[in-house]
């Protein structure tokens, strides 16, 4: 499965392959803040299988947090991705997607640090916190 899609301008496109697991609304305060949303909704996707197709000139990088760098316009802002260097997949940016990616979301997570004004009131589970890096998550369960 391909996916593909792009910024608001247009500037912009990307293709991706097929996710590689489950699509989650983020509550945590840098997502909401970078998205200005209530929550944003990703999913992963193989580095390899990710590609700029056009306007990667347009492309900027932003560190949230150390070694995580989110991808975004630099003339509409649209955030179409993020990744954690190093690791073999990378997050996708749902809302800019131009195609179905084929799965529902899945969970709402980091919801122990959801906007106060925002009621979850989806049938989904609810997460307290979330997926930290990949290596963390590794070292942690070794």
């Amino acid at each position: 499965m391909k996916l593909e899609g792009g910024c608001l301008c247009g500037d912009v496109r990307y293709e991706a392959g097929a996710l590689t697991g489950p699509i989650g609304h983020c509550h945590c305060p840098t997502c909401r803040k970078a998205h200005g949303s209530a929550f944003s909704t990703v999913g992963r996707t193989s580095r390899e299988g990710f590609r700029w197709v056009r306007g990667q000139e347009h492309v900027r990088a932003f560190e949230s947090s150390p070694g995580k760098f989110r991808h975004f316009c630099c003339n509409c802002g649209s955030h179409m991705m993020a990744e954690w260097d190093g690791e073999p997949e990378v997050i996708l940016r749902l809302g800019t997607l131009d195609t179905d990616p084929g799965a529902r979301p899945a969970a709402h997570v980091w919801t122990d640090l959801k906007a106060d004004w925002y009621e979850i009131d989806a049938k989904l589970p609810q997460i307290p916190q979330g997926r930290t890096r990949p290596e963390a998550q590794r070292e942690s369960s070794a």
